[in-house]
C-alpha cells in the first residue's frame, strides 16, 4: 500500500510540475502540496503523502478526489 501511495504522489508531483511549466492548470495536488506540505517537500514521497493525509480536511476537492481515487 505504501508503494502504491508513493507512486501516486510521484505521478501527481511530476504531472503538476509539467503542467506548471506548460502554463496549464494543475490536475492534482501540486497546489495543495505547496500550500500545506512545503516544509517536507524535500523529504520524500512517503512524507508528502503523510502530510496530505494529515491535512485531508483542508485539501482542495480535486486533490482529495485524486487521493481517494488512488486508494489513499
Amino acid at each position: 500500500m505504501l508503494r502504491s501511495g508513493l507512486s501516486v504522489i510521484s505521478l501527481l508531483l511530476l504531472a503538476s510540475a509539467a503542467q506548471a511549466q506548460s502554463g496549464r492548470p494543475d490536475p492534482g495536488c501540486g497546489r495543495d502540496v505547496s500550500r500545506f506540505c512545503r516544509a517536507v517537500m524535500d523529504q520524500g514521497d512517503g512524507v508528502i503523502l503523510n502530510c496530505l493525509q494529515q491535512n485531508r480536511a483542508r485539501l482542495s476537492k480535486k486533490c482529495a478526489k485524486v487521493l481517494t481515487d488512488n486508494g489513499q
